[in-house]
């Protein structure tokens, strides 16, 4: 069975809970999405499908990638992400069946992947948030790394050292987010927290890979009874 699907960020917004606390919450376009191709162990040496996500727009692509697409038989697609198969809940699927949200339920945990926001050249204060120097009493040192080496051993700037430069656009996975909503006929999937990635940017959502414990309620969670409620006085 399928593992994930391709889908895109829409935005957050928040809904309520049966409680009425109010839960922020990611609303994302989840497929639908096509097989392209098939990943079998005895070929590939592991067992999974390549999914294309289906948009509105017609995707130009080139020659070899058409005939690519012309052997599963369905149209070319801007997106395409491989998705591994779980051999212990059902069959693989064949080329050109579609994959659609309905694959989550209400309540499950998945693995959000995306790609962050880009922020540009950044100095170390925003880029790893170090604390600066005085802002007062003269002191000439504000958002400065400080020192990066030492002048007769090693006499060069250790690799790994945190300096400015590039900041964001890079492959972030959130994990274990739960599933507060499912909408087939929208293709939609309602998420608690928040997404890697701008509004519009392409997502993929796996079925959580180490989902975290649910606590279970006990004894002691359950309401006491009043002695002595029932007596006369």
């Amino acid at each position: 069975m399928v593992t994930g699907i391709i889908g895109k960020k829409i935005g957050m917004t928040q809904v309520f809970a049966d409680d009425g606390a109010a839960l922020p919450v990611t609303v994302l376009k989840a497929g639908p999405c096509v097989v392209v191709q098939q990943k079998t162990r005895a070929r590939d040496g592991y067992d999974a499908v390549q999914l294309g996500l289906v948009e509105d727009k017609p995707a130009r692509v080139t020659k070899p990638v058409a005939g690519h697409y012309a052997r599963a038989n369905v149209p070319p697609t801007r997106v395409r992400r491989e998705v591994v198969l779980d051999d212990s809940d059902g069959d693989a699927p064949n080329k050109g069946e579609q994959v659609l949200v309905s694959l989550f339920e209400a309540g499950d945990q998945v693995d959000v992947i995306g790609i962050s926001r880009g922020r540009g050249f950044q100095g170390v204060v925003k880029r790893h948030g170090f604390a600066g120097g005085n802002a007062t009493h003269g002191s000439m040192f504000h958002r400065a790394p400080g020192s990066i080496g030492q002048s007769s051993y090693p006499s060069r700037v250790l690799k790994g050292m945190r300096g400015p430069g590039h900041m964001g656009t890079d492959r972030v996975t959130i994990r274990n987010l739960k599933v507060i909503q499912v909408d087939v006929e929208n293709h939609q999937l309602v998420v608690r927290g928040a997404v890697p990635g701008a509004p519009g940017g392409y997502v993929m959502i796996r079925k959580a890979v180490a989902p975290r414990r649910q606590p279970q309620p006990t004894l002691a969670d359950e309401p006491k009874k009043r002695a002595g409620s029932g007596g006369a006085r």
